[in-house]
């Protein structure tokens, strides 16, 4: 499958770099060196994937992930030198679905950037591609959360958190445990960040985020009323 990912980094020798690994696994390569540039690019690109500077001219990578999130739930990851897990947290409160530090890998990188697509895309596992709970519908093929019919726009870790949820019904499941699950075992920053999704994922599902229980000092726990 032909895949088209947007690079938006300010440094020619990174772009480069990061390019020519990504386009050995047949992607296709779209190069962005300021934020203003990467958004009007985005508007007519339809990537499968940003990966996203953070300390950039024009416009920084923290101003261009709010503005791609507050129209679309493309995956992004950040490729950063800020390594701090304020800055993590920020990133993952902003919508980013991964976090990669420099000095890195590209070897690494595509490789992350792969496994991201495989949950986005529901490669991974082969159960019935509907679900449902109270007024939602989940169709895993297409990754759309509808209420009565109406969608709901939901970033990729908020899908992956749900249906992480939906799936473990009635089993408590811990704040290092859905890091793990949605996050990867090779994520080392706050678990502060899943109640913060967690909390966004409520917002959106309005009247039915009733079927999300929090287990004080233990972790979440999704219900179905019956």
């Amino acid at each position: 499958m032909e895949r088209k990912v947007l690079l938006i980094e300010d440094e020619s020798l990174i772009r480069e770099i990061v390019a020519d690994y990504f386009e050995r696994e047949q992607w296709t390569v779209y190069e962005a060196e300021n934020g203003r540039q990467a958004l009007d690019m985005l508007d007519g690109l339809n990537a499968d994937l940003v990966i996203l500077d953070i300390l950039m001219p024009e416009l920084d990578g923290w101003a261009v992930c709010k503005r791609i999130r507050a129209k679309s739930a493309i995956p992004i990851i950040f490729l950063t030198a800020k390594s701090e897990d304020d800055d993590k947290m920020l990133g993952f409160e902003l919508g980013a679905d991964d976090y990669v530090t420099k000095p890195f890998s590209p070897k690494v990188l595509v490789a992350r950037a792969k496994t991201l697509m495989k949950r986005v895309e529901g490669t991974v596992g082969k159960e019935d591609h509907m679900l449902s709970f109270g007024r939602v519908t989940v169709n895993k093929r297409s990754h759309r959360v509808e209420i009565e019919g109406l969608e709901v726009e939901l970033t990729p870790k908020e899908y992956e958190l749900l249906l992480y949820l939906v799936k473990n019904e009635g089993i408590v499941l811990s704040r290092e445990a859905i890091l793990n699950q949605v996050w990867g075992f090779d994520y080392f920053g706050d678990p502060r960040v899943v109640d913060t999704h967690i909390k966004k994922l409520r917002g959106k599902l309005g009247d039915e985020a009733r079927h999300i229980r929090t287990v004080i000092r233990a972790g979440y726990k999704f219900e179905e009323d019956r």
